[in-house]
């Protein structure tokens, strides 16, 4: 069985895009119409634009589940899924994928969420920071400590065995990444990031994107999407519209997603989207 997996924020890079949009028609109305829907040319951005232009989020996020749809749409007869999941922000683009969402209402929530942890950002200032080496529990573990005393810090993305990312406050990240180092992480790296992403810090941008997500239109997906919340197969739309504002401020489960997609047939994954992170996280998954 066939799982389409779909990046989310970092995969960004200088000319996303710009291939595909010369060499498919379908991809190039994509874009064309992304310019369209946003009111500003996303595409010229993804295609000239510096690094620090793409890691605004309300850029980056936009950008990247177009590249995202792109890939998809360029595949044509050959997307084919019979399960999707996607990493944080690529869960929206897996539900375009699946026909949960239409291209254009895709995208408005995802500009409206990128808007909305922009926002959160600000009011909240926050950092990650990437933990190797560590099992899960020892991560939350350290985390608990660290909340005990007042700070902020909790378990935000965990990629796959020994690869997991902390989010918080700035004064819980650097007082976390210590701690895990004397309990034996090889790394304890802070990241260059603009907030504290699925963290408790997220949390006042739930009430805009629940609004956004309950005004628009969901369909029942083609096949199930493996959610970000509870890394379980989902195809019930008010289910997956609570777990996608659940999402802001909750782990990315990717491990067990993967896993629990693998338990239920998948023995073959296709990443759409920049770059590769999804394929390498999943091979360490696999073993």
């Amino acid at each position: 069985m066939k799982a389409f997996v779909f990046p989310g924020q970092g995969a960004q890079f200088s000319g996303m895009g710009s291939d595909l949009y010369e060499s498919d028609g379908n991809a190039r109305k994509l874009f064309d119409d992304a310019d369209g829907i946003l009111g500003f040319k996303i595409s010229e951005i993804m295609f000239h634009g510096t690094d620090e232009d793409l890691r605004r989020t309300d850029i980056t996020q936009p950008a990247v589940f177009l590249h995202s749809i792109a890939v998809a749409t360029a595949m044509g007869n050959e997307f084919k899924p019979d399960m999707v999941a996607g990493h944080s922000l690529g869960e929206f683009s897996a539900l375009v994928a699946c026909g949960a969402l239409s291209f254009e209402d895709g995208l408005k929530l995802v500009a409206a969420r990128a808007r909305a942890m922009q926002k959160a950002c600000e009011s909240n200032p926050g950092t990650m920071a990437a933990v190797i080496g560590l099992a899960d529990e020892k991560v939350q573990e350290i985390c608990d400590q660290v909340q005990a005393g007042g700070l902020t810090v909790v378990p935000a993305n965990l990629n796959s065995p020994g690869q997991i990312v902390i989010s918080g406050s700035v004064d819980g990240i650097e007082a976390a990444c210590p701690l895990m180092k004397e309990a034996g992480a090889k790394r304890a790296l802070p990241l260059s990031v603009g907030g504290a992403f699925h963290s408790p810090l997220m949390a006042p941008a739930r009430q805009e994107l629940a609004a956004a997500i309950d005004s628009t239109e969901f369909h029942t997906p083609r096949c199930p999407i493996y959610q970000n919340v509870d890394a379980k197969a989902h195809t019930n739309i008010d289910e997956i519209r609570s777990n996608l504002v659940k999402q802001l401020d909750s782990p990315v489960r990717w491990t067990q997603s993967v896993l629990n997609m693998v338990a239920d047939g998948a023995d073959e994954f296709i990443e759409c989207g920049p770059g590769s992170v999804l394929t390498n996280l999943i091979k360490r998954i696999r073993g």
